[in-house]
């Protein structure tokens, strides 16, 4: 049973791109940004300050733990891969390196409008605020921000599109992966909530730690924060394509709690019919599989596309599809990685125990392979597993199926394809780390 709904057929890239040759052996995506991510995500803590040293405290309380950094290396690397290639590359890059253009690294924390009226109140910004022990004034009508410069004309060209350089990375591109990292841990705050996690990577989850309702709390505050850095890139599409995630994210949860389940309770309207059981796992396949573009591929995707945007890619240029569908191929392999995980015992030693997707009601992958295989699995995905024995049930008709080879054979084929796609791009060291990213996500074992 062959399906593919978000995979991507080829997409064909302009000829005569000028590129760098290709590294004799393959980079470690991880080694070739350890010092921009060790940086990037120190960097961000500022964002995150808070008047209330508690608040200031749940939302920093992720960032300061190991993690795999995966979204930011996505971004980073399709930034190296593509700079230059744009049709707008040029206008970016002067954005980045004019004072006051609003593109370089310090002038993408100055506030849109006044600081004061924005932040408020804050001790850890002393000149930047307003207290609160007096009546608030008002202020003299002068600008806070230094006039924008005009860019001078630029000649009309007809060389070939290059990348700039084997390293560079735009400051606005560096600042979209720290708001990316920011919504993705925004939405483990409110996760863990949700799921009644423990532990997090082996230490206690922020609800275990701070209670749920800080965890809530902190989580709206930490997407506060990076809506506000968003509107500061200065580009509308890109505050399209992230602010869209979220919505994903919502809708994501609610197919993942509702939607399998309720298709599952159709097929007791017509028992024994196998045409209806064929059917009704079709129908919890492409639930199940909208479920992880939304939940986990999206954000990928989506910041994938955005990074090259920030670079100067607009509509018609070939290399925003091409993140785009890395992005989406290479989340749903995670997430298929990630739901076989779950039936891995070994992995309660790394914060997660095994069944953890059963005991919360969740169905996935290898239970729906499962269920082909064994029709007597669907009374158990009918019920959410809350029957006496019914965990340990759920997992032995997976043990004793091909479920989990066949949900690592799904995986592989979105991974291939998400390798597919990136021979479009020209040769570099960041196009090799991304096919190294997509085997690895293959075979991790956390």
């Amino acid at each position: 049973m062959q399906r593919w709904p978000f995979c991507f057929a080829r997409i064909r890239a302009p000829h005569n791109i000028r590129t760098f040759s290709a590294p004799a052996t393959r980079p470690d995506p991880f080694s070739l940004l350890a010092p921009q991510l060790g940086e990037l995500r120190q960097s961000l803590l500022s964002l995150l300050q808070s008047g209330h040293p508690r608040l200031s405290e749940i939302t920093r309380y992720y960032f300061l733990h190991p993690s795999k950094q995966i979204r930011p290396i996505i971004i980073l690397l399709f930034a190296r891969a593509t700079n230059g290639l744009g049709r707008q590359w040029d206008q970016k890059l002067w954005e980045a390196q004019r004072e006051g253009a609003g593109g370089r690294a310090e002038e993408l924390d100055w506030p849109l409008t006044r600081p004061d009226v924005l932040n408020d109140w804050n001790p850890s910004m002393p000149t930047n605020t307003a207290p609160f022990n007096t009546a608030f004034t008002l202020r003299p009508l002068t600008p806070h921000r230094p006039p924008v410069p005009k860019r001078p004309p630029t000649q009309n060209t007809t060389s070939s599109p290059a990348l700039y350089s084997p390293t560079y990375i735009l400051p606005t591109q560096t600042r979209l992966a720290q708001i990316v990292e920011m919504m993705h841990t925004a939405s483990l705050l409110h996760d863990d909530v949700i799921d009644e996690s423990a532990l997090r990577r082996g230490s206690p989850s922020a609800p275990a730690a701070f209670g749920n309702k800080l965890s809530i709390l902190g989580g709206n505050f930490v997407l506060g924060r990076a809506s506000g850095a968003l509107s500061r890139l200065g580009d509308p599409e890109v505050t399209d394509l992230i602010a869209s995630v979220l919505s994903n994210l919502v809708e994501g949860e609610i197919l993942q709690t509702k939607a399998v389940e309720t298709s599952v309770e159709k097929e007791t309207d017509v028992e024994g019919d196998h045409k209806v059981h064929v059917t009704r796992i079709q129908d919890a396949w492409n639930i199940y599989l909208q479920k992880t573009y939304l939940k986990t591929a999206s954000l990928m995707a989506k910041g994938a596309r955005a990074a090259v945007t920030l670079g100067g890619c607009k509509e018609g240029d070939i290399w925003r599809e091409i993140a785009y569908a890395y992005g989406r191929n290479l989340g749903i392999a995670f997430q298929l990685v990630d739901d076989i995980l779950d039936y891995d015992s070994a992995s309660a030693t790394l914060g997660k125990p095994g069944g953890a997707d059963l005991q919360l009601g969740l169905t996935t992958g290898p239970a729906l392979y499962a269920w082909e295989e064994h029709p007597d699995m669907g009374a158990l995905i009918r019920r959410k597993y809350e029957g006496p024995g019914d965990v340990e049930k759920a997992r032995d008709f997976v043990a004793r199926s091909s479920a989990l080879q066949r949900t690592r054979e799904l995986a592989q084929k979105y991974a291939d394809k998400a390798k597919e796609v990136l021979q479009q791009l020209p040769e570099s060291e960041a196009k090799s780390a991304l096919e190294v990213l997509a085997e690895r996500v293959i075979r991790r074992k956390s």
